[in-house]
């Protein structure tokens, strides 16, 4: 009688831990979906933007250079060239404007173009031709250059924080299919 009792809990046991496995899987699932969302969030770069004036732009800059030298501007855009000086590095950039993560918006019209004076070294190879980036930094005197063979004014911004997007840092690549299957 002693060994039919014994049979006769061993399944029941055998449940319970197969739900408890099952339970820890379903916790580490929840676990890893929360970290790899707030991980996928983490692309966001966090400027102090109280200082700065969101209404300057790099044209408004070049048409009132006196008015707006020394205040603080948060510009982005898309790099066309960098050049490495003796003591600091020169991104010229195609402004755009921004969205709430201060993630240029090529879908909208330039505002024009504009030099990013960092302090120190930038390697060319990782700041290159088509990335996006963003900058907060003071508004200096504007410069002359070239755009082919054109003359150009170009907005001056001294870095304070530059932020270069990742490659993959697009729009978000989540997407929702729903519909109906017919099986023949």
């Amino acid at each position: 009688m002693v060994i039919s009792l014994l049979s006769l809990s061993a399944p029941r046991t055998s449940l319970i831990s197969v739900f408890r496995m099952k339970r820890r899987m379903f916790n580490r699932f929840i676990f890893l979906s929360l970290f790899s969302l707030l991980a996928s969030c983490a692309n966001t770069p966090e400027f102090d933007t109280t200082q700065v004036d969101r209404s300057l732009t790099p044209q408004g800059v070049v048409a009132e250079p006196e008015f707006d030298r020394n205040k603080m501007a948060l510009w982005g855009g898309t790099i066309l060239d960098i050049r490495n000086l003796k003591d600091s590095t020169h991104i010229e950039v195609l402004a755009y404007p921004l969205d709430s993560s201060f993630r240029p918006l090529l879908e909208s019209k330039p505002l024009g173009r504009f030099i990013v004076q960092y302090p120190g070294y930038l390697e060319p190879s990782t700041y290159a031709q088509g990335r996006l980036l963003s900058v907060v930094g003071r508004v200096t005197d504007n410069q002359t250059g070239y755009v082919g063979e054109s003359t150009y004014t170009y907005a001056v911004i001294n870095s304070e924080h530059v932020h270069l997007w990742s490659l993959d840092s697009g729009r978000s690549r989540t997407s929702f299919h729903f519909g109906l299957g017919v099986g023949l």
